[in-house]
Formats: structure tokens, sequence, C-alpha cells
């Protein structure tokens, strides 16, 4: 079990570095095509669009087949949709396809942990995957912005012309894609390894409509659960205003620090490294049992970013970016944990991460539209980070109300 759990948390990190790398190679790679602004938030909405539409059939693909296999499917897929990035296909369509690898290996990896350990472990577990995951994040980031610097343009690339991808690659964001592939097929060759455990949940009628129908019964009865709708909101609200952050980070740092999109990238990371630490600590300090307690801790979250729009130094940013992290990791872990807990308690892991997916992303897909009409309605972004801090707060201080005492 120990080597399985270290197998699976290995192939976790390399496929998360994969996938935070390739955000930033792919919105270089619109920026050097000169493609409309417009299209870097769409960037992510066509990549989390797959975890909205796949969602009725990911759970249950997940559920019926061992987990290590479903991850192992899951990357070749992303090796896919990377490679046709690289070979020309448009960022926009390879990052949808590397996002249908994503809303297929989601389900697997967390619905895993569920079968390797018992439940008195969750949080623990969650905090090593997470942890791991969040390290991807910062690396991702970090070589991201390497990658697609003016410093590998200028010394690295001219060295590669003999790589004939689509004509050679010749631009820094196509090094970048090429070097992120190799993280793909390393976690690929991971999954391979990871020991097969036994089905717990089989498929009674393997049929579309069916599938939607039992998506539908799992997704009223998580909501109509009191823990499962606390941990749904919760981790709901954390995925859409986080993705939207990351973005919100990049254009704010433009403005308020001067930043290029080198260093904004980079930027970017120090808040997964606030993720980290406050992840280690709810791993050591929060019992499962007291999960919903750490709710208080979405408010201060709000707070600090709202906080940031009096920043102009970027070493106070650093240092508030890293507490928004701290904060969003302590009640993040808490909430993954029971969510896992309750939903393989409903109705099996699979079936449950695959709603919590739903969930997450179409909290995505609304707050980043949102992102997109305060733009386009002339907001300043001092103005978007106040309206993001506050709404963050509010919709905390709100659910800390509503079920701060489930638990009890």
């Amino acid at each position: 079990m120990n080597r399985s759990f270290y197998i699976i948390l290995a192939a976790q990190f390399f496929s998360s570095l994969g996938d935070n790398a390739l955000l930033f190679a792919a919105i270089a790679l619109l920026k050097s095509h000169d493609a409309p602004s417009w299209q870097i938030p769409v960037l992510q909405q066509f990549f989390v669009f797959a975890f909205i539409v796949l969602a009725p059939f990911v759970g249950a693909f997940s559920d019926a087949l061992p987990k290590g296999r479903v991850m192992f499917i899951s990357n070749s897929i992303k090796i896919m949709g990377c490679a046709a990035m690289l070979l020309g296909l448009h960022p926009l369509l390879a990052y949808g396809l590397v996002g249908i690898g994503a809303a297929m290996y989601s389900p697997a990896k967390y619905g895993i942990l569920t079968e390797c350990l018992p439940a008195h472990r969750l949080v623990w577990a969650n905090g090593w995957m997470e942890g791991l995951t969040v390290g991807a994040i910062i690396l991702g980031a970090i070589f991201g912005g390497l990658l697609i610097g003016h410093r590998v343009e200028d010394h690295v690339v001219q060295q590669l012309g003999a790589l004939q991808f689509n004509g050679g690659i010749d631009t820094a964001p196509e090094f970048a894609i090429f070097v992120i592939l190799g993280f793909y097929f390393v976690a690929a060759l991971l999954n391979y390894y990871i020991p097969k455990l036994p089905i717990e949940h089989t498929l009674s009628k393997p049929t579309p409509g069916f599938l939607v129908t039992d998506f539908w019964r799992c997704f009223l009865l998580l909501w109509k659960d009191p823990l499962g709708q606390i941990s749904l909101a919760v981790t709901s609200l954390f995925w859409g205003a986080g993705t939207s952050l990351r973005l919100i980070i990049l254009a704010w740092s433009a403005v308020a620090l001067k930043l290029d999109l080198e260093q904004a990238t980079q930027l970017t990371a120090v808040v997964a490294v606030g993720l980290a630490i406050g992840s280690v600590v709810a791993a050591k300090t929060v019992l499962l049992e007291y999960a919903v307690k750490v709710l208080p801790l979405g408010i201060a979250m709000g707070l600090v970013v709202l906080g940031m729009v009096w920043v102009t130094d970027w070493r106070l940013a650093v240092m508030m970016l890293v507490l928004v992290g701290i904060f969003a990791g302590s009640f993040l872990i808490p909430m993954n944990a029971l969510l896992q807990h309750r939903g393989h308690q409903l109705m099996g892991s699979g079936h449950s991460i695959a709603v919590q997916n739903f969930n997450e992303n179409i909290s995505i897909l609304l707050m980043l539209g949102a992102y997109a009409l305060m733009i386009d309605a002339g907001f300043s972004i001092n103005t978007i980070v106040m309206v993001f801090g506050l709404f963050i707060s509010v919709t905390m201080a709100f659910l800390t109300k509503k079920h701060g005492h489930d638990q009890d």
C-alpha cells in the first residue's frame, strides 16, 4: 500500500506540473500569434468545459475500471492534446483536449485514495496529495515563466532547429510545450505501474441515459446531505475564485507592480507556496470530524485579497499572496477530505468527485465570465480585485453562519 501511494503521488505531481506549465505556455503561444486578448480567459474555459460536459460519465468510468488504468488513459489523452498544440492545432482546441484528459483523471486520482486508505487517514493523504499538487503549481509557474522567457528563446531554441515539429521549434512557447510533453510521458509511465485495486462500484447499465440519470441522482444526494452540501459549496467557491484570481494576478501585477508576463507568471507561484503551508498545517492539525470548524479562514482569505488594492511593492505583494494561500490551504484540505468521505459512503468515490468537478467548474466558468464582463465594462483592475475579495468574504461568512455547527 505504501508503494502504491508513493507512485500515485509521483504520477499526480508530474501530471499537475504539465497542466500548470502548459497554461502559461499556451497563453504565451496565443500572444506570439497576436491572438485577441479575449482568448486568454476563454483558453481556461475550454479546459474546464470538459469537466462539465463529461461529469455524468467520468465518475462512472473511474469507478468501473482500476483507477490506475483510468489515470494512464487520461494522461495519454493529455499527451495527445499537448502534441497537437505543438503540431499546430489552435491552442484553444488543443488545450480543450488536454482538459478532456484532466476531467477523466480527477475522479481517479482522488477516488483511489479512499480505496488505498482508511477514513481516518484521508485528511493526511489529501495533505500529501494537495501538497505535491501545490508543489507542481509552484514549479509549473516557475518553469512556465522561465520557458516562455526571452532567455530560452535566445540561448536554447536556436540550438533545437533540427527538431522538426511543424517546421521546427523556433519560439520559446513551442520549446516550453515540447518540455511539458515530457512531463506527461513521465506521469503516464508512473500510472502504468500503479497496482490494480479491486473495483468497488460496477456499472449496472452502461448507457448514456442511465449515466446522466445516475449522475443527477448523485448530484441531488450530495447537495441534500448537510456535510456534502457545505463541502461542495466551499470547494466550488475556492476553485472558481482561485482560478479567476490566478488570471487577475497577471493583470494586477502588470498595473500595480509593473511586472512583465514572465515575472507575473512566477508571482502566481507564491500563492501556491502558501497553499502548501496551509495544506501541511491542516493535514497535521484538523481531524475529519471537525472539518467545518475551519470555515472562518475563508473570510480572512477574502479580506487579504481585498487588501491587495493598496499594495505597490512586490515584497509586500509576495507576503500577502503567501497569506492568501495559507488560508486557502487550511480550509480546502479538510473540505476535500470531508467530501471524499461522504461521497464514498453515499455513492462511490468516483461518482462523488465527478459531482464535485461539475460544481467546481461551473463556478470557474461563472467567475471567469464575471471577470470578462467586468473587463468589458471598463472596470479597473483594483475594482475587480475588491469585488472578488468581498465576494469571497461575504460568501464564506454566510456558509460559516449556516453550516458552522453541522458536525457538533
